[in-house]
């Protein structure tokens, strides 16, 4: 019986209801340890049990945090049988994450999240699915990446998840699950504690002091008030209530546990420290290992009965994580060691382990030295054993790991490959060994997000890399880091330092570190130490010099905005994209939407939009989530330029999702910045001010020019033109301004309107000098909007409005400035008294805003109209399309294409049942009934 937890019970009933009606969902149960969270999974269980659900269990392991996808093995270890049900390339990852086949599939993590999705999905058409993991903050990195991964996309599937994790929200201690609710669970009142109390075996034995004291340092901890009244009895240093310290919670339990282990006969501590140590705690294994130190499975019974561990389903469990700590903690380094060694001569001898082996190397039958009978993991697992047995360098262990490290990379587990190669390097007495493990554990840490662990690795395996160019590699990983962690000056340094290091020993490496300090002095907006980096390239003429001086010359452009310095970018963009080649592996898919950067500053938004959807294809279909949102970033501000601001929103929407999926800040907050300018066209002031706060707070270019523009263009909507101004003038002259030259024309319009023309005659002048030089129509057709706003001559400026207009037209401009350029040239009709041709420009202009959803100019241009005279131009309800949830559009053009509901969930990482549920909402809205009929609207 639980009691004072009504609040945490209701939300779980919740959350089971809202499943079995279709309304999947997660929560994250948080809070110290002993505290009730696995009661309150417990709960669950037998409630979801109740209402028919399916129930799946798992738990994260103390131990097994090295083993990628431990957890979920066990959490699916009853419906594996279900994988064959499953998409190809989902299948197939999920088989190679859980170890069920030797080869590795591409994008394994990402598409094992999907395959994970998809089989609860599967499960869930048949009967309802409750997914409970106790100990969450204990799983590997990649089973808990991808459980949160499946858990928050939940839409219509009849799936609940919830998972148990340590710690206080924003403490610290426990994992972040951004994106799932999370149930706090504190502790008891003390109505509750005394309850709790009064069912302790034993507690009404204690007396008035002691119970008092129990209440006291149990602090309304469940699992302390169960357990104190023991040790207050059977423990000397509980015998005086002034003897106990005011320590943490967690202490207090480790403590407690330790003193009920240590009242156990010998061999019985033996064999719980076996299990405690064995990562599985499998009943065979622990036996085998325990018969080695003179213990069986007759000295489990007093554990047994003491209530400390249960026996079932061939494994030895804990009733506690904290008690398995105890064990072992209290065993001292001397036990901990003899049961390692146990264990890891079992497992060589288990059959399909690791002696003579695969990682052992050990006699295959070809004589090469593979068997490829082995089973990896008993190997994996026999290195760690051997590993911790160590008590000094080992290089056999160390080999082991190494390996060990290689195979967990094949599987996509990056923190696993770090962890092993971290611990080979301690093992290692060999210097230059020594500093390799360690450089390629920071390798490995990096690709797993863990920046500041890459950064200290690396740090630590330079003083053992003697040959220099290993160290200019460490040193590299560690600029890169610096990088993207926003410490873009320090990179630039680190660099530039690490190329002066291999300048003669390797001039290729030199002269693309510093390519990289060149970047990352543009990240930090340092114009000066781009140049140096060039001229120094240049002057030791290394391979790749001249990229690195077009690069100068490029960011000098951006930059300086001076005649002269566009003139040699726009020379310098045309040299990068000349020199650029393609290719297919992940790494070229993000330099393949580098080039399409370069494609947007040389104008050829058409391009860029091509590349960057042909990269977000190939992302989806390898999986590729990390790339997918760098492809993302691009394509949306691709088609926001184009005035395909549907699509933008969809895609910007999408895409922050799959930044967030990937750990990638800085490519979430530019996202932010194109959610931030789509609804400063809507008119939505809150919408616009809250994707713009983070960028402006990091005050990085060009995500700050985005954000100060999009306030700019909120601003100009809703009528406040000096504010607009005024911001715009701010950013145009600051020295961090990369970016800024798509805003000029707004800064140009909101000067003219002030009759401030001063004021815009450099920008004009900027924008009309940047649109010679790139050539394309729609540039040119901004130039002269702009110079008609400051041009006085109403003929003068009639001819650059209507040769602006035909240049609107052509291909790879805006239908958004084709209509804010009608709007003008249709405001500055009407001032001129040609009222018949200020009705044409404006009654195009307002069609096309209501199209595009931009409201406030849609009103702006109603206004103009209703000045002419004609008194009909009302506000136009949203279209169809305009009802649809940016995933509903999705999921409708996908579908209108021919995908099913499975290809199309593969497609944007949902489940074919949620791509269903987000169809027929689609139906719906739309008035229709059938694929047939969606084929038929244009999207």
């Amino acid at each position: 019986m639980l009691h004072g937890r009504t609040t945490e019970t209701a939300a779980i009933d919740r959350l089971l209801d809202g499943a079995r009606e279709g309304r999947g969902g997660a929560v994250v149960l948080r809070g110290e340890p002993g505290i009730g969270k696995s009661a309150l999974l417990a709960y669950a269980a037998r409630r979801g049990e109740q209402r028919e659900m399916r129930v799946l269990r798992g738990a994260g392991v103390e131990g097994e945090g090295e083993l990628p996808f431990a957890g979920l093995h066990l959490l699916l270890a009853g419906v594996l049988d279900r994988l064959g049900s499953l998409p190809g390339a989902q299948a197939a990852a999920l088989r190679g994450a859980l170890g069920l086949r030797t080869e590795a599939a591409s994008g394994d993590r990402f598409l094992a999240g999907l395959g994970v999705l998809t089989l609860l999905s599967e499960l869930a058409a048949e009967q309802p699915v409750l997914a409970v993991v106790d100990d969450a903050h204990l799983l590997d990195a990649e089973s808990l990446r991808v459980l949160l991964f499946a858990a928050r996309r939940l839409g219509a599937e009849r799936v609940a998840v919830l998972l148990a994790v340590r710690g206080g929200t924003g403490d610290g201690d426990g994992p972040d699950t951004p994106g799932l609710p999370e149930l706090p669970v504190g502790p008891l009142d003390a109505a509750a504690a005394e309850l709790v109390l009064a069912s302790a075996a034993g507690a009404d034995r204690l007396p008035g002091p002691a119970r008092a004291l129990v209440l006291k340092e149990a602090m309304g901890n469940p699992l302390a008030l169960l357990e104190l009244p023991a040790a207050q009895r059977s423990s000397e240093h509980y015998a005086s209530p002034y003897g106990v310290a005011c320590l943490p919670a967690h202490s207090r339990l480790l403590r407690t546990f330790t003193d009920s282990v240590a009242t156990l006969p010998p061999a019985t501590r033996t064999v719980l420290l076996v299990a405690a140590t064995d990562e599985r705690g499998r009943l065979d294994t622990v036996l085998a290992a325990a018969g080695r130190l003179g213990a069986g499975l007759d000295d489990l019974e007093p554990a047994e009965r003491a209530r400390l561990v249960r026996v079932e389903d061939g494994r030895v469990r804990f009733r506690h994580s904290v008690i398995r700590a105890a064990v072992y903690q209290g065993a001292g380094t001397a036990r901990q060691v003899a049961a390692h060694r146990a264990l890891a001569e079992v497992l060589a001898e288990a059959p399909g382990g690791a002696a003579g082996g695969a990682l052992t190397g050990g006699g295959g039958s070809d004589g090469s030295g593979e068997d490829c009978g082995a089973d990896p993991e008993l190997a994996r697992q026999r290195a760690w054993h051997l590993a911790s047995a160590a008590t000094g360098p080992d290089a056999e262990a160390a080999r082991l790991l190494e390996r060990s490290a290689e195979h967990a990379r094949a599987r996509g587990g990056f923190d696993a490959v770090a962890a092993a190669y971290q611990r080979a390097a301690a093992l290692t007495a060999d210097p230059a060994e020594r500093g390799r493990r360690l450089f390629e554990a920071a390798s490995a840490a990096a690709d797993a997000g863990r920046l500041e662990q890459a950064d200290g690795l690396a740090r630590e395996a330079g003083p053992y890399l003697a040959d220099p160019v290993r160290r200019a590699r460490a040193a590299r990983l560690r600029a890169a880091v610096a990088d993207e962690q926003d410490r873009s000056r320090d990179a630039h340094a680190m660099f530039t330092e690490a190329a002066g290091e291999v300048e003669s020993a390797d001039p290729e490496l030199a002269g693309a570190l510093l390519f990289q300090a060149a970047q990352a002095a543009w990240h930090a907006g340092d114009q000066q130490a781009i140049e140096r980096s060039a001229e120094r390239a240049a002057a030791l003429a290394l391979p790749g010099a001249e990229r690195i001086t077009a690069l100068a010359r490029v960011a000098a452009g951006q930059h300086r905005l001076e005649p002269a310095a566009l003139a040699d970018g726009a020379g310098a963009v045309r040299e990068l994209l000349s020199s650029a080649s393609g290719s297919d592996s992940p790494t070229a898919l993000r330099e393949q939407v580098r080039l399409g950067w370069w494609h947007l500053f040389d104008g050829r938004t058409d391009q860029a939009h091509e590349l960057a959807a042909a990269v977000e294809r190939r992302c989806r279909e390898t999986g590729a989530l990390g790339v997918l949102a760098v492809a993302q970033m691009l394509l949306a501000r691709t088609q926001l330029m184009l005035g395909r601001h549907r699509d933008a929103l969809t895609t910007a929407t999408d895409g922050l999702r799959s930044a967030e999926d990937s750990g990638q800040a800085r490519v979430r907050i530019h996202l932010a910045t194109v959610l931030a300018q789509l609804a400063a066209l809507r008119g939505d002031e809150d919408a616009c001010r809250a994707h713009t706060e983070e960028a402006l707070a990091r005050g990085i270019a060009p995500s700050t020019v985005h954000a100060g523009t999009a306030l700019a263009v909120l601003d100009l909507g809703l009528g406040r033109t000096e504010a607009a101004l005024d911001r715009l003038t701010a950013l145009a002259a600051s020295p961090d301004r990369q970016g800024i030259i798509a805003a000029l024309p707004d800064l140009v319009e909101a000067a003219a309107r002030l009759e401030r023309p001063e004021r815009g005659r450099t920008a004009e002048g900027w924008y009309r000098e940047h649109a010679a030089l790139g050539g394309q129509p729609w540039a040119r057709a901004l130039a002269l909007r702009c110079r008609a706003l400051l041009t006085e001559d109403p003929d003068t400026a009639a001819a650059h409005y209507e040769e602006a207009l035909r240049l609107h037209q052509q291909d790879g401009g805006s239908p958004f400035d084709l209509a804010r350029t009608r709007l003008l040239y249709g405001e500055r009709l009407r001032r001129r008294r040609r009222t018949a041709e200020a009705r044409t420009q404006l009654r195009s202009a307002l069609h096309a805003f209501e199209q595009l959803g931009a409201a406030p100019w849609a009103e702006r241009a109603r206004g103009e109209l209703r000045a002419t005279g004609e008194s009909t131009a009302q506000a136009a309800g949203p279209g169809p399309l305009d009802l649809l949830t940016p995933q509903e559009l999705q999921v409708a053009r996908l579908a209108a294409e021919g995908l099913s509901n499975k290809d199309i969930g593969s497609r944007l990482f949902i489940s074919p049942r949620t791509a269903g549920y987000h169809l027929s909402h689609t139906y719906a809205k739309l008035g229709i009934t059938s694929r047939t009929e969606l084929a038929r609207i244009a999207f």
